[in-house]
């Protein structure tokens, strides 16, 4: 059982199987003395067992979703970037009703 092998392990307080049982059901997450030992048990790194394996991982780049972009939708992109909150919304919802709005075919 797991929580054996983590008691033999830990020189801390013992833990229950109970508490064992929560950790892994993801209703409480150990202490990080305690997940440095987890994880060496289950050879996964620390990071993962309290955060999740989702995104970049660190020092890994991120993609450059932008590198397509022409200059002048870079610069809209960034002037987007640099409004306020509720003007950004205003954009969004300005841009959704565009997207929705039937097409022109220049006919």
């Amino acid at each position: 059982m797991l929580f054996k092998l983590f008691n033999s392990r830990y020189h801390g307080e013992s833990v229950s199987f109970q508490t064992v049982s929560r950790w892994l059901g993801g209703r409480s997450i150990p202490e990080q003395d305690k997940l440095r030992i987890l994880s060496g048990l289950l050879g996964i790194e620390p990071h993962i067992l309290r955060f999740g394996q989702t995104g970049p991982k660190v020092g890994e780049p991120r993609p450059a979703w932008h590198n397509g972009l022409r200059p002048h939708d870079r610069e809209a992109v960034e002037a987007y970037l640099a409004l306020s909150s509720p003007h950004r919304r205003l954009v969004r919802d300005l841009i959704a009703a565009l997207a929705s709005a039937p097409r022109d075919t220049g006919t």
